[in-house]
């Protein structure tokens, strides 16, 4: 039993330290704002773009767009037995609309990043001025000089 929990412990102690590395942390934050936006994007897209492009078609709500491949069978007391089976491409003409929004906007975002990184690289470095003599050098130095004359 003693081996175990020292086993238990020593993986919480490394699941600590791989948690709370720098890269972790920012991947986390990462996905919880990637989420965030995410919703941006998908109300931009339903509630902006599409209205007007659904406009363009009759004012039909773009989203139920569907070829019905098979209709729905009804029973005698109204309820629905068998859903219909359909092709759904308003929806996935919506998606593919939040898709592009969103990778044009993570390409020109990494753009940025870049063009900042790039910068930073070609920024000169000043190099280091020489080092001082050391008071033993210096004294060194000037016997050098007065032996020579």
């Amino acid at each position: 039993m003693p081996k175990l929990n020292k086993l238990i412990m020593d993986f919480i102690k490394e699941f600590k330290t791989f948690a709370m590395r720098g890269n972790v942390v920012d991947m986390a934050i990462g996905i919880i704002v990637g989420g965030a936006f995410g919703k941006i994007v998908t109300s931009l897209v339903n509630d902006v773009i599409m209205p007007p492009i659904g406009l363009l078609v009759d004012g039909k709500d773009f989203t139920k767009f569907k070829i019905i491949l098979n209709q729905a069978v009804v029973g005698e007391n109204g309820k629905i037995i068998k859903e219909a089976v359909s092709i759904n491409h308003g929806v996935f003409i919506n998606t593919t609309v939040n898709f592009l929004i969103i990778a044009v906007t993570v390409f020109m975002f990494i753009k940025l990043i870049n063009r900042l990184k790039r910068k930073e690289e070609t920024t000169p470095v000043t190099p280091a001025a020489p080092p001082q003599p050391s008071n033993e050098e210096q004294l060194l130095i000037e016997i050098r000089d007065l032996l020579k004359k």
